[in-house]
């Protein structure tokens, strides 16, 4: 556990010395500030659902950028090589990457807390929502987050993994909420689009926690984490 700990720590600092992650953070809290005037306008129902709507967008592009040098960058370089040799298995560098990345995308999402003080401030907000809300963004970013790994992990380049990541979370979250909210659809094809991303998650931002979609994060998460480390294990016979 302490070399799982130690990697992540790693990765953490090694992101905080990114310009690339700054930008990326500075773009993400001034995009929800924008729609956090939403949530403030009277007559709104105090329960941050347009901040919600609007971070499941805004992370799709956010996330691949943070994590497209995870692994991406120690092939480029040859670290990896180090990193492989050393006594860890790939086990504990698949999850310290994973837990180092998740922990930076949390901290780009913490600051989003002042709004709820600041509609405890001047209103009456509902807890319950806004609670299951940012459970329904943790697990959303643990699922993206794993996306990104698992795409860096498949390249040398940095810009190809994130370019893969975004395409893949494009795929699976904006273009079956278009599908859904543009196209006719039968009863069956309708069930099936409801079954990806977006409509898991915005049943959290309607303060609904369903055990099924708690589950279908966590299960896609270590799905996906799974196979990082399959990729990973392969490049030791390389």
């Amino acid at each position: 556990m302490s070399v799982i700990a130690t990697i992540a720590r790693r990765e953490l600092a090694s992101l905080f010395f990114s310009p690339i992650a700054y930008v990326a953070m500075m773009l993400f809290l001034a995009a929800c500030g924008v729609a956090f005037i939403d949530d403030f306008q009277p007559g709104q129902v105090v329960a941050m659902r347009s901040i919600f709507d609007w971070m499941v967008w805004l992370l799709v592009f956010v996330v691949p950028v943070l994590c497209m040098g995870l692994l991406a960058q120690e092939l480029a370089t040859g670290t990896v090589e180090t990193l492989m040799t050393a006594p860890v298995t790939d086990q504990q560098v698949v999850l310290g990457k994973f837990l180092g990345a998740m922990g930076f995308v949390l901290m780009l999402v913490a600051p989003t807390l002042l709004y709820v003080l600041m509609l405890s401030i001047y209103g009456n907000p509902d807890y319950g929502p806004i609670l299951s809300g940012y459970l329904g963004v943790v697990l959303l970013c643990g699922l993206f987050v794993s996306v990104g790994l698992l795409c860096s992990s498949l390249t040398r380049s940095q810009v190809v993994a994130a370019v893969a990541a975004a395409a893949i979370l494009f795929a699976i979250t904006i273009v079956p909420w278009w599908i859904r909210g543009k196209v006719i659809l039968n009863e069956h094809i309708s069930r099936a689009v409801d079954q990806f991303v977006q409509p898991r998650y915005a049943d959290f931002a309607k303060g609904v926690i369903d055990t099924g979609n708690v589950a279908f994060f966590i299960a896609t998460t270590a799905l996906l984490l799974f196979v990082t480390v399959k990729v990973v294990e392969s490049r030791r016979w390389r």
